[in-house]
């Protein structure tokens, strides 16, 4: 049976790499606008096809699974409220970004501030990425394909060594997915595998309730609302250690408009956009999906939760142990290749931003300046094998990491996440404020934060709540006390087309208003009764 599984997992993921290739020729690999952005040639299904799989990965089955087979279903804040963030971004970001024509978020800052403020946040990007984002895209994954496949029991070995050896492998396929094809091969093979993901990741949670109803669905969503109805509660306690519910108007909302509308490894995906109106369309399909997403992100931990009570001693061990416990053995090739797209998807996405990021802000404008095109697309794929090469070596030692998979990466951004929001949000919209404004936020966030959470008992939603609203106070303050010499004018330089999508205030409506229904019925009004 293990030769079929494994036959069928190498079939599934090799046609959708084959398809992806295909579809990757048409554009030029060798020159930078086509290996960073698929030569601006992204529709709107294609461009959320990636943005989901880009952010939707194995940390995130794993990790917020796990937070929720301790805590509820208040961990979907995470995703049910990003679609709001996702509504600014078509709204309010994406026409700006591409009316001043940048290439990446770094761009921008360059623009309205400077080159130095540039490199500076560039370089937290890259930092972050490296340590913190991909490493735990590999360890999260290599968790599951360790728990459906028993590489350690095959090979004889210790869990961790597994864990090493599958983030191996993988990372080394993901790079030479990523140095063959670039985003526009890892773009078309998302559109796949996110499809895949939705069935394949709702099926888990239909299939789960099933065989606690011993057959039946409804017997299962009874059995899982009698045996544990406080977990069906999205509304976090003001002390709730996973999402408290102040924070969603706060912390949460404010690092949702970073990471939806400011993090390269997002924007980037809509900024290779044909134009705007694909763009905007794209960030609108994501919203709904980040709402449903709630589904099998979080509530297949409450079923583990039913299913095996407090006898996982990990709790990021939720999602792996249900998926053993009701997938028949046959299927463990076709989950695998899912699982397996996600892993590669976040890899290649966050692989390719990074390696846009270096090559484009210090590459070439530090040590080549003269580079052809040619030679910055290869620069690149130098830098995606090197940062590539750090994120599998890392990747094993998260497992050490004391407070799950998920809060890793959100106390990582915690370090830049604020006062990025703070500088491009002015930076719109104030024509006062300065280069040395953004210079010194920088630096008091970073010192503030760190202080905050090595001395201050809070969540850390509570510190991006109060660190936001300093950072833009510190920003506006220096721009007061030492002012521009004159305010500060944008000049429109877009590289395609501006025109709006009609239906754009419509559909934004219909999200919010979607939002709100999910958030009412996993309250006690409805579910958790």
């Amino acid at each position: 049976m293990m030769g079929i599984v494994f036959a069928t997992f190498v079939l599934i993921v090799g046609g959708i790499w084959f398809y992806a290739y295909k579809r990757s020729r048409a554009v030029n690999m060798d020159s930078s606008d086509g290996f960073f952005l698929g030569g601006r040639s992204l529709t709107a299904f294609t461009i959320a096809g990636t943005v989901i799989m880009t952010n939707l990965s194995t940390e995130q089955l794993v990790g917020q699974n796990g937070q929720s087979y301790m805590a509820g279903m208040e961990v979907m804040a995470w995703e049910v409220t990003a679609a709001f963030a996702l509504v600014f971004l078509a709204l309010v970001f994406l026409p700006k970004y591409m009316k001043y024509g940048v290439d990446t978020v770094t761009d921008f800052v360059e623009i309205r501030y400077d080159t130095t403020t540039k490199r500076i946040l560039s370089f937290l990007f890259i930092f972050t990425y490296m340590t913190s984002f991909l490493p735990v895209v590999l360890y999260s994954g290599s968790l599951v394909f360790n728990k459906i496949f028993a590489v350690d029991k095959l090979l004889g070995v210790d869990p961790l060594i597994a864990v090493a050896i599958i983030s191996t492998i993988t990372g080394i396929i993901g790079l030479f997915y990523l140095l063959v094809g670039g985003l526009s091969l890892a773009a078309h093979s998302d559109t796949i595998y996110g499809v895949a993901l939705i069935v394949g990741g709702l099926s888990i949670p239909v299939i789960a309730l099933i065989v606690l109803g011993d057959g039946s669905f409804m017997s299962g969503l009874n059995l899982v609302k009698d045996t544990a109805p406080e977990k069906l509660n999205a509304i976090g306690a003001v002390d709730s250690p996973v999402v408290p519910w102040p924070t969603l108007f706060l912390g949460m909302f404010f690092n949702n408009l970073y990471f939806w509308c400011t993090n390269q490894m997002i924007v980037q995906k809509t900024l290779a956009g044909k134009n705007l109106k694909e763009g905007q369309k794209g960030a609108l399909y994501v919203a709904f999906f980040k709402i449903f997403g709630a589904f099998f992100l979080v509530f297949p931990g409450i079923i583990a939760f039913v299913m095996f009570g407090d006898s996982l001693a990990n709790p990021d061990n939720a999602y792996p142990a249900l998926i053993e416990a009701i997938l028949p053995e046959w299927s463990y090739g076709i989950f695998g290749a899912v699982i397996f797209g996600a892993i590669l998807s976040s890899f290649v996405g966050a692989l390719n931003a990074t390696a846009t990021l270096f090559t484009l802000d210090f590459y070439k404008p530090m040590f080549n300046k003269g580079a052809s095109d040619q030679k910055v697309a290869s620069a690149g794929k130098l830098t995606t094998i090197l940062v590539g090469i750090v994120s599998i070596i890392i990747a094993p030692f998260i497992a050490f990491a004391p407070s799950g998979l998920y809060n890793v990466i959100q106390q990582f951004n915690g370090l830049y996440s604020m006062p990025l929001l703070a500088i491009i949000v002015l930076g719109f919209y104030s024509k006062y404020v300065t280069p040395l404004g953004a210079k010194v936020t920088f630096v008091f966030h970073i010192v503030g934060y760190l202080l905050s959470t090595a001395f201050i008992d809070v969540h850390y939603l509570y510190i991006f709540s109060y660190m936001f609203i300093l950072d833009v106070f510190v920003l506006w303050l220096v721009g007061r006390i030492k002012p521009l010499d004159k305010p500060f004018e944008f000049k429109t330089h877009n590289k395609v087309g501006m025109e709006q999508w009609k239906h754009r205030y419509t559909v934004s409506a219909l999200v919010i208003v979607t939002m709100i229904v999910t958030y009412i019925i996993f309250s006690p009004l409805v579910l958790a009764q």
